[in-house]
């Protein structure tokens, strides 16, 4: 897609339909140029089912949320902003059961665009974890850490994906295909400098012998 935003906007409107879209308050963010994620998701048709409090949610406020009018339950990952402290939320692999069982799709909205573990960003979340924990459709964006041009990426299950893209909207948001050649280069060309840099500092922190105290100075 031209974008994450879009990537959204597909998902939930193919989806969820105007179901109901449950999302935690915490997770209720604010991007770039003052847009707003559940005013996205409203502007769809879908209704938006609010669960938990910004500090803390909890499985139970999901389950008690997932219904009849249940289009799909949302994760959004908060990567421009962290709430510390008293906090709790739920792992996509705790919602994965009940979201199974309920025959409803799990979205994870991973925007910062990792799709596999980073041992130096331990706490990013990366959509090869998302999709090993159940998620039905993963979405992230080509431009921000995966270092590529402006994009949205969708990730999941086949029927998912294909369910997206016989949808009209898919038609409108689609990338173009300058963007796909340059999505395809960054995946499939060489690591960029900073990169190989890093890897090389790791391999050596990991390789160094580790010092032993000097026992012979004087106190």
């Amino acid at each position: 897609m031209n974008n994450g935003a879009a990537a959204l906007l597909l998902a939930v409107t193919a989806l969820a339909g105007t179901g109901e879209v449950v999302l935690s308050r915490g997770e209720m963010i604010e991007i770039g140029a003052g847009f707003r994620l559940p005013d996205l998701i409203t502007s769809t048709g879908a209704r938006l089912r609010e669960v938990g409090t910004t500090n803390r949610t909890h499985l139970a406020d999901y389950t008690g949320a997932i219904g009849p009018g249940t289009g799909c339950v949302l994760r959004i990952h908060t990567s421009n902003y962290r709430v510390i402290g008293f906090t709790s939320e739920v792992a996509l692999r705790e919602l994965a059961g009940p979201c199974r069982e309920a025959g409803i799709p799990l979205i994870a909205d991973l925007g910062s665009g990792l799709l596999a573990p980073e041992p130096q960003l331990p706490d990013e979340p990366d959509a090869a974890t998302a999709l090993r924990d159940g998620a039905d459709l993963v979405i992230a964006s080509g431009d921000k850490l995966l270092g590529g041009p402006q994009a949205g990426i969708l990730l999941g299950d086949a029927e998912v994906i294909a369910r997206l893209a016989r949808h009209p909207l898919a038609r409108a948001v689609r990338a173009d295909k300058l963007t796909l050649a340059a999505l395809e280069a960054t995946l499939t060309g060489p690591l960029p400098r900073c990169s190989r840099r890093c890897a090389r500092t790791r391999s050596r922190c990991v390789s160094a012998p580790r010092a032993s105290p000097d026992r012979s100075a004087g106190a």
